[in-house]
């Protein structure tokens, strides 16, 4: 009996191994022939038209990735997304990454009115009430951090970023982890604030 279970902990140990040497690799052209269905919302490329549904051309593949996972496990939460991701596997998930990351995102327009105060929070972030500078994480460009798995958030639109800056500071997205960065940094922003950044990072690029 010790032996076999011996033998089937030894092979457990060798399976969990040899996956994390050979993770799941995404392919762009694959992706390809799979986002049909996503076009309808984001756009055939991932440059969608509607300001409520995000661009996600461009978008680091790690953060695409990652939120497909918590889409389709229901640690994040979207109502449109009910049911899209439920028959697709993680090979499917990781070439859909891989092609809308393959992709370019186009770029949108800050208002006027509002871009000294949304560079100045981006930019500096709220110092004086424990708040950092949108850069750190985001880059100055608002190239975000692909490989830290941080977003894209220049040529976003603003709509979507309000929304999800709302949601995090209401507790209502919750999938940014233990450290809760985003909802403590969304907390600390009023409804001007998060209008005025959201527009900026709209025309950033």
């Amino acid at each position: 009996m010790n032996k076999v279970l011996v033998s089937l902990l030894l092979s457990l140990g060798v399976s969990a191994a040899a996956q994390a040497a050979n993770p799941i690799v995404g392919d762009a052209e694959a992706g390809k022939a799979k986002v049909a269905v996503c076009g309808a919302c984001h756009g055939a490329d991932g440059n969608s038209a509607a300001p409520n549904f995000p661009k996600l051309a461009g978008q680091g593949e790690k953060y695409l990735l990652k939120q497909l996972h918590d889409v389709k496990s229901g640690k994040r939460q979207i109502v449109e997304m009910t049911g899209m991701l439920t028959n697709l596997s993680d090979q499917d998930l990781a070439d859909i990454a891989a092609y809308f990351a393959s992709q370019k995102m186009s770029v949108g327009a800050a208002d006027p009115a509002m871009v000294e105060r949304g560079e100045a929070l981006f930019r500096g972030g709220k110092l004086a009430e424990g708040m950092p500078a949108c850069t750190g994480c985001h880059s100055p460009d608002g190239a975000g951090l692909a490989a830290a798995g941080y977003p894209k958030l220049g040529g976003q639109h603003a709509a979507y970023v309000a929304k999800q800056l709302t949601d995090f500071r209401e507790g209502n997205r919750t999938n940014d982890g233990d450290a809760m960065i985003m909802r403590a940094i969304a907390a600390k922003l009023s409804n001007k604030d998060i209008e005025a950044v959201s527009s900026y990072v709209q025309g950033l690029h």
